[in-house]
């Protein structure tokens, strides 16, 4: 009876060792595994690629928008005190400053100008600036997928400034009457 119950012992293992083996060959649900796996890796590369392409539009839009208000003062008779048209020209895209923002966010009082080496700056002849620069200050990137934020950690966030700047040579060489 003994060897019986020794034998009965072995076969129950010896079938669950095939049992076993079999589920060891078996690739079912395999692809789940992988998929949890990897998702979360591509989730934060899809995450901080679309932060970066946001980022790169905000800074090459003011960027633009500062050309363009440095450009409209170097060409234009320029007040070294009053310069709110070209500030209202890099906010909305007009000299009127009608309409929404060019970014979201943005406000004349980010926008910056300075007129370098003139009579306001002390330069060469009366009233006239030798360059001008007009800078974005003040302005913060609102991330969608804020890192520092999930994490409650200020060093990885993605709330950063943006600040270009752009300095042109004054064009006009009379001084303003």
């Amino acid at each position: 009876m003994h060897h019986r119950i020794r034998k009965v012992r072995l076969r129950g293992r010896l079938r669950r060792l095939l049992h076993l083996r079999a589920l060891a060959r078996n690739e079912q649900g395999i692809q789940l595994v992988e998929l949890a796996i990897v998702l979360p890796v591509l989730l934060i590369l899809f995450a901080a690629t679309a932060e970066f392409g946001r980022y790169f539009y905000e800074y090459t839009t003011l960027a633009k928008a500062a050309r363009v208000g440095t450009r409209y003062l170097v060409t234009a008779k320029v007040d070294c005190f009053e310069a709110n048209q070209a500030k209202k020209l890099v906010v909305y895209g007009n000299t009127a400053g009608t309409g929404a923002p060019l970014i979201e966010g943005l406000t004349i009082a980010n926008v910056s100008v300075t007129p370098n080496d003139s009579v306001c700056g002390g330069g060469s002849a009366p009233g006239v600036p030798a360059t001008i620069t007009v800078g974005i200050t003040g302005f913060k990137h609102q991330p969608l997928f804020d890192l520092g934020g999930l994490m409650n950690n200020s060093i990885f966030s993605l709330n950063v400034d943006v600040k270009p700047s752009v300095t042109m040579r004054y064009l006009l060489t009379t001084p303003l009457v």
